[in-house]
């Protein structure tokens, strides 16, 4: 009789290829149509051939049953078996079958061999021993018996420090209860420069002197003809620092500096924390510097008077502007606000007689110098929460821009009087608060914005229109956190077209940059500029840079051709 094959499983595993069941049904046999032909048998015959006496045995249900069955199968194995540990039948049956049912046949043997070794029954009868047992009781502790106290109080450690003894064990004296001091309260009227207290010292007089002298000289305002881009980078490189030129002008943090308009003597003030102003003669060969408090408060503002410099104009937070007259030698009250938020002021006439100030909670007034009141000639609330600067366009001076919360906007200074005080012109982008907004100083087409989202922005103002374009946009760290003052981007005041402002970036340096976003130059020098300097100035005629930093120091870079005057 001729080999048979068993058909091939139907329960293949899935994703097996086409071509592989092709061939299995290729090998496989069907039942002819027309009776029993020779060499076939039914599957159920066959199966029953297979798992006769001497063949392999069927898959096991239990463990025991698998050991019992493969027990009982092994002497029937033959010794000489040259394939393994399989019985001979497996090896005379298996040339019968596929490739896969042999290996299949082959791991249900392994498999019920395992599970015999497991002893699966014994371990399951153990178990159940196990959970027939008892709970086991809980042994409980005897309770400790109560600490009886003898009456006597154990010995505390005490700090002798608290009790007010010495290592020796000497009372300490007392110390005095001090009384609260109270606020200093706004002084309204002119203040000297010089106390009746104060001794005048050689260094102050000859400053005062100084000032006094540089401001009576006729100044010559050459029309602005700003240089080439390539050459004005040049000059810039050719400005240096040395240790002359980096002094202690304040006690506290700078909040604002002004530069004397002298073509021939460089005078610088710088305005601080809790009121101080500072004078620094650059041009003195010894440290010819004075410190003036004329407020309270932290001094935002400070600007020289366009028609006569020998008056310092000051803003402070406790609410006041006050000018200090070097003739006079007095600083005089020129406003005086209701409350301690003034934030900034800028001059709307050419020759300083009137004034735009803006407060912190959103209001601007218009003072006028030439009267003898102090609270101003207009006030008007915009209708915003936060306004830090004010500043009024060079040419069509009615226009002035604040820096708010979220915007920078244009104002006319003649709508402020309507009950609705609409701004012309909204610059839009900033998605947080704006430190400062300020128009480019000859032409007023540029307007500058520090955001503390990390952007500084140029905007078209060649025409008010109610959005302004944004011409450029750059990533700048303006995260300058709690003890450093807010960066300011300004302008420099011979150029339409390049701007100066502080960086957090290590080594540390001053940034300038054209209205393009391009970077023009940086002012660094490892041995004499190592602190952050948020507010910096530039002369209005020559290439002098002033840089304050949050301890009160100036850093002063300056063309090698000027260190002679």
């Amino acid at each position: 009789m001729e080999p048979v094959r068993m058909e091939p499983v139907r329960s293949l595993p899935a994703g097996g290829s086409g071509r592989r069941q092709q061939q299995r049904a290729g090998r496989s046999r069907k039942r002819p149509s027309g009776g029993e032909t020779p060499g076939w048998e039914p599957p159920t015959r066959r199966l029953k051939r297979m798992t006769g006496p001497g063949s392999i045995p069927p898959v096991p249900t239990t463990p025991i049953e698998a050991g019992s069955r493969s027990s009982n199968q092994s002497d029937s194995a033959s010794s000489g078996d040259e394939e393994g540990d399989f019985p001979l039948a497996f090896h005379q049956q298996s040339e019968e079958l596929s490739v896969y049912e042999k290996k299949r046949l082959k791991n249900i043997q392994e498999n019920a061999q395992f599970f015999a070794s497991l002893n699966m029954l014994e371990t399951a009868k153990k178990l159940r021993e196990i959970g027939k047992r008892g709970p086991v009781k809980r042994v409980i502790a005897p309770r400790r018996e109560k600490f009886k106290s003898s009456g006597e109080q154990p010995m505390v450690r005490r700090s002798m420090r608290l009790l007010r003894l010495d290592p020796a064990g000497t009372p300490l004296p007392e110390i005095p209860i001090e009384t609260p001091v109270e606020s200093e309260e706004r002084i309204s009227g002119p203040l000297k420069m010089i106390g009746n207290e104060e001794e005048v010292s050689k260094v102050t007089e000859n400053l005062m002197n100084t000032w006094l002298k540089i401001s009576q000289d006729t100044v010559r305002i050459k029309e602005k003809q700003p240089l080439e881009l390539k050459k004005y980078k040049s000059s810039l490189n050719e400005m240096t620092i040395q240790k002359s030129f980096v002094a202690k002008v304040t006690t506290n943090r700078v909040c604002s500096l002004a530069f004397h308009p002298s073509q021939h003597r460089f005078l610088v003030a710088a305005g601080s924390t809790y009121g101080y102003v500072g004078l620094w003669d650059l041009s003195s060969q010894a440290d010819a510097i004075h410190q003036f408090k004329p407020h309270l408060g932290s001094v935002n503002c400070l600007h020289f008077s366009p028609s006569n410099s020998a008056e310092l104009l000051s803003l402070s937070n406790d609410g006041t502007i006050r000018c200090g007259n070097v003739a006079a030698a007095v600083f005089d009250e020129v406003y005086t606000s209701d409350s301690w938020n003034t934030s900034s002021f800028d001059f709307l006439a050419e020759d300083g007689s009137t004034l735009i100030v803006s407060h912190w909670d959103g209001d601007v007034t218009v003072v006028d110098r030439r009267t003898p009141s102090t609270s101003g000639e207009l006030g008007a609330d915009l209708g915003i929460s936060h306004l830090r600067t004010v500043s009024v366009h060079p040419v069509h001076r009615h226009y002035f821009v604040t820096a708010e919360d979220r915007c920078a906007t244009i104002y006319d200074v003649r709508n402020l009087k309507a009950s609705h005080k609409r701004a012309l012109a909204h610059m839009n982008g900033h998605t947080k608060k704006v430190n400062s907004a300020f128009f480019s100083p000859i032409t007023g087409n540029r307007v500058v914005t520090v955001c503390m989202d990390n952007r500084i922005r140029i905007f078209d103002t060649s025409a008010i229109i109610p959005k302004i374009p944004v011409v450029a946009s750059i990533i700048h760290n303006n995260h300058t956190g709690r003890w450093l003052t807010k960066f300011q981007a300004v302008w420099d005041p011979k150029r339409d077209d390049c701007f100066v402002v502080g960086s957090m970036v290590r080594p540390r340096q001053i940034e300038v940059f054209h209205d393009t976003g391009a970077r023009v130059h940086e002012f660094s020098d490892a041995e004499w500029l190592g602190s952050v300097c948020s507010i910096n100035v530039m002369h209005t005629t020559q290439n002098v840079l002033v840089g304050g930093n949050s301890s009160g120091r100036l850093h002063v870079f300056m063309d090698n051709s000027l260190r002679w005057y």
